[in-house]
């Protein structure tokens, strides 16, 4: 045997054992080292600049000398909720809900009372709440003592709503529907209000606890403010802290004889369905069918089967599940949950455990489910490792799931402020170097701020304990661990060597994002819930077995093998119920699946039934659609697609005029103006509008505050404040047609200026281009110079920059909001959204209009039923469809996907704020709608290339836009005489 393939062989082999060790040896790294002996409390880690003082946790540093109320046997302090002192938007409830007088308390309100307390200290508050039919959001109220606002997230708490399925009001039947195909159908989810009990809480949930608020002794004054949402009050107290027994002390206080499990009825397990969950807190968190493992309970590869719960959504901290069970007689029961988290590998998803509402005892506050890609058991155990044995009265009773961060809250709190004072350090430095640094410049940052230094090494230290503690926490270094110890290491080099600050500050930067990342990721605690197994104490033992998980290498093998040969025989682009024969519909989507298939849901239940109209509906791409229509096999009608579409089609004869059609003048009542214009076309309306787009402004309050500005109403407001900002080395994010990568293209701003000054895009009949009227001149001149002479940034990443504060300003589509509220949670609170800047007007009044965009429907000319079509386009965009849609869209894919429907009664019932819905519905009245011509393709293309020239060659506005403006007007010509127009 030769020698060469044995040595290679042997060398390979030593070089992956030294690379495993390493790896192995890195992960189990402690940096106790780095920060033993430092103070980490972070109150001074940037020289006094940048940190926050009124967060919770300094709220609790400066009343540690108040002796604890929970100290001493207090009793809890029922407040009489009609002995206000003060109050508006409140009024009487009589006999509502059981209850002979509550009070209601509107979306917007105040109330106050007088609250007597005999020793000074922290005091938490409990409320019994009903929640009003509103926009279906939770409610939020504010929370002020003694008149003042006492940290950061007390004007902020959240009480949530109750939720469940639809069965027997959308469903025809009680139990799960199926379509025609054999597909179980997810029941809709409606509000189902009852009376509730919460603590005022952080809504993050990074604080576990109740919040603790500080009285006097003697009498203070507690107010609660209305944010968001009427709500009904039964009771308000005042409770001293009282911690959660232990199991110990629970299992003491037991009658041993009055639980004794005697009967053989008890001798048998009682098995909850994850999907059979009665309520919950969020309409997302509805069953779900999981097809990939063979041991879900029960499995199906072929047809879509509602077979547990939890999933993606269930990640939020206080969101909870509630099951109903009944036990046949008194006695001691233990639960088991069949769970998966596979979400995050190195976390741990944590969830508190109620019983008819209450945490039996501490080790339920926060139980663990550790990693793992297959179904296991968790049975809930006490400190000791012992089974829990929780005492229950024979009949009905709740079991419900919340999520929380348990231990993980206060890394995140740690986590989170690091986020915000590194944000604070990095724009510090800005303001020395700007964005990009001369990297053979010295800046000697730390002899200029030397306050920066001593910052970046404090939160070194803070981080390279974070890291400790968060592989303690999960057993592992996790990616979110090895992003904060990239970043730890990095403050420290900065601290050794400041002169490479301004070399690698771009990568600083990103580093800060990382650990922003990082902190968005660990607070989610996603967990699936196949079923719950409530059992006697003999659970384990020769009595009592727990049925076994088959997930091995067979159970897998068969699974996949059974799914594989159902790919060829199932049609996944048809959904729900297919119909065949000819009065039949058939609509073509273009949107996502979760669209689709919630759209195909409401036809099948609602549509269909009350019309009797059949319809298909299939999912296809965009450029499947113009193929089908020339060769007649495209369907009736086509939904979700771009607003350009119908026009296009209507020049060629494919499309149908819908304003021929009855009802189309009262339909229309429900739109802006603004929407319909891009469908107008020879006297016609061949579109009707889903979705509505327009800009607003967006800004940092904090760092509005800190620079002294204020928010521009005009763009001369803007521009008089723009050296302040950029004085600092920050900016303003202006949308920009000179980005290179064509998705991100938007010379909205430049519609909006030539709108403001009542200019028009096109002539009335749209056979030319207005671009060379003064007007237009005038406004692209305006908004060229925002980068020509102002050097705003033509190419940036608006939400990152935002984030960091780099860019305290910014327009930006509204639904921009949707993504800061999910991505960014580190400066919740910091941050809002604001009506465009306008032009003054002679009358001195502020001219606000923006361009506004739109995704349509549309029937095509040789749809086979166009009466029909009509009808279910009809339907499709009305108010209550619009809105189901909009809210079911949520419940799927969460927030961030907040519906922007074009019906304005729909809209003004969606789940928004109602600061927000102030802004968004007067912005929405300054929309205007852009016509589409044959050819309209070259006027942005060639708006593009002028606004280039300009920035990049410094070409005169003026002749740029003439000469653009004549290739424009040919190419209008040519298309106009392409297709017959005069």
């Amino acid at each position: 045997m030769k020698r060469g393939p044995v040595l290679t062989i042997v060398i390979i082999a030593a070089f992956a054992a030294l690379v495993l060790f390493i790896a192995t040896r890195s992960g189990d790294e402690v940096f106790t080292s780095k920060y033993e002996g430092a103070d980490l409390s972070g109150t001074d880690t940037s020289g006094g600049i940048m940190g926050r003082t009124n967060t919770y946790t300094r709220y609790l540093e400066r009343h540690t000398s108040m002796s604890p109320g929970g100290t001493i046997n207090i009793d809890d302090i029922k407040i009489d909720i009609f002995s206000y002192t003060k109050a508006s938007g409140v009024s009487a409830l009589v006999d509502f809900e059981g209850e002979p007088r509550v009070l209601r308390t509107e979306e917007k309100s105040f109330v106050e009372y007088t609250v007597h307390v005999e020793r000074a200290g922290p005091y938490n508050l409990a409320i019994e709440y009903f929640p009003l039919e509103s926009r279906g959001i939770a409610i939020e109220r504010g929370v002020k003592i003694n008149g003042e606002t006492p940290f950061l997230g007390a004007e902020q708490i959240l009480f949530q709503r109750v939720w469940g399925d639809a069965r027997g009001e959308w469903i025809a039947a009680p139990g799960v529907r199926q379509d025609n195909q054999g597909n179980e159908i997810r029941p809709t989810q409606v509000e189902k209000p009852r009376w509730e009990s919460a603590w005022f809480k952080d809504p993050l949930g990074y604080i576990t606890e109740p919040y603790s608020f500080y009285l006097e002794a003697g009498d203070n004054i507690i107010g609660i403010e209305g944010v968001n949402e009427p709500m009904a009050i039964r009771s308000i107290t005042v409770k001293a802290p009282s911690p959660v027994k232990g199991y110990k002390e629970y299992a003491d206080g037991l009658d041993a004889s009055a639980f004794s499990n005697n009967s053989s009825s008890t001798n048998k397990i009682i098995k909850i369905q994850g999907e059979d969950a009665k309520n919950r807190s969020d309409p997302s968190l509805y069953a779900i069918y999981d097809r990939s493992s063979g041991a879900t309970d029960p499995p199906s590869v072929a047809k879509i089967k509602l077979n547990m719960i939890g999933g993606q959504a269930w990640r939020v901290a206080g969101q909870w599940i509630e099951w109903d069970f009944e036990v046949p007689e008194d006695g001691l029961y233990c639960f088991t949950i069949k769970a998966r988290q596979n979400y995050n590998r190195g976390y741990v998803s944590n969830r508190t455990v109620l019983i008819d509402g209450e945490i039996p005892c501490a080790d339920f506050a926060a139980v663990p489910f550790r990693y793992s890609n297959k179904w296991s058991y968790v049975s809930l155990r006490g400190g000791n490792g012992e089974i829990v044995k929780i005492a229950l009265t024979k009949g009905l009773h709740t079991f419900r799931l919340q999520a929380t961060l348990g231990a993980m809250g206060g890394l995140l709190n740690t986590m989170e402020e690091s986020v915000y004072r590194l944000n604070g350090v990095y724009r510090k430095i800005l303001v020395l170097t700007g964005t990009e640094p001369d990297i053979y410049r010295d800046y000697r940052v730390d002899v200029v701020y030397p306050e920066v230094i001593t910052a970046m090494e404090l939160e070194s230290k803070i981080l390279y304990k974070l890291v400790d503690d968060l592989s303690a926490y999960s057993g592992e270094r996790s990616a979110q661990a090895a992003a904060t110890l990239t970043l730890a290491r990095q403050l420290e080099l900065f601290v050794r060597r400041p002169d490479k600050i301004p070399r690698t500050l771009a990568n600083f930067k990103s580093n800060i994002s990382a650990l922003g990342d990082s902190l968005l990721a660990l607070s989610q605690s996603q967990l699936d819930v196949d079923y719950i197994l409530v059992a006697p104490p003999g659970v384990n033992t020769s009595e009592v077995k727990l049925p076994p998980i088959r997930e091995n290498f067979f159970t897998a093998a068969s699974h996949e093998i059974r799914s594989f040969i159902a790919s060829f025989l199932v049609d996944y682009n048809n959904l729900g119920d297919v119909y065949k024969g000819a009065e039949v519909v058939n609509v073509w989507m273009l949107a996502g699946r979760d669209q689709s298939t919630i759209l195909k849901a409401m036809i099948d239940d609602t549509f269909t039934p009350e019309t009797g109209i059949r319809v298909n509906v299939k999912l296809v791409t965009a450029d499947a659609v113009m193929p089908a229509v020339v060769a007649g096999t495209g369907p009736d009608a086509a939904i979700t697609v771009q607003q350009g579409d119908p026009v296009n089609y209507a020049v060629r004869k494919a499309a149908v005029d819908i304003s021929r059609f009855d009802g189309f003048d009262e339909l229309s009542k429900q739109f802006s103006e603004s929407v319909f214009i891009p469908f107008r076309y020879a006297g016609g309306v061949y579109g009707l509008p889903e979705t509505q787009y327009f800009h607003v402004m967006f800004y940092r309050k904090d760092i509005f505050e800190e620079l002294g500005i204020t928010i521009p109403e005009t763009w001369d407001d803007l521009i008089n404040i723009l050296p302040v900002i950029q004085k600092n080395n920050m900016n303003v994010g202006i949308p920009s047609v000179a980005a290179p990568n064509q998705a991100a293209i938007d010379f909205s701003n430049f519609m909006a200026h030539l709108f403001q000054r009542q200019g028009s895009l096109y002539n009335s009949d749209g056979s030319r281009t207005m671009l060379d009227s003064e007007t237009a001149i005038e406004a692209f001149d305006v908004y060229t110079k925002f980068f020509t002479h102002y050097k705003t940034p033509t190419v940036y990443d608006f939400v990152n920059r935002f984030r960091t504060g780099e860019m305290p300003l910014g327009f930006a589509d509204y639904t921009t909001f949707n993504t800061l509220e999910v991505f960014a949670p580190e400066i919740r609170g910091l941050w809002g959204f604001a009506r465009m800047p306008g032009l003054k007007q002679g009358d001195g009044t502020i001219d606000r209009s923006v361009p506004t965009g739109t995704l349509a429907s549309l029937i095509f000319s040789n749809a086979k039923h166009p009466d029909l079509a009509w009808q279910f386009l009809k339907w499709w965009v009305s108010a209550d469809t619009q809105l189901r849609f909009g809210r079911e869209l949520e419940s799927v894919m969460g927030a961030a996907a907040r519906y922007p429907t074009a019906n304005f009664d729909a809209f003004t019932r969606l789940s928004w704020g109602s600061e927000q819905m102030a802004v968004l519905r007067e912005q929405r009245s300054w929309t205007v709608g852009n016509p589409e011509v044959p050819g309209g393709y070259y006027v942005g293309r060639h708006i593009t290339n002028a606004v280039r020239r300009v920035i990049n060659e410094g070409e005169d506005t003026r002749e740029t836009l003439l000469d653009y403006t004549i290739t424009i007007n040919d190419e209008l010509k040519k298309k106009r005489k392409e297709f017959g127009l005069e």
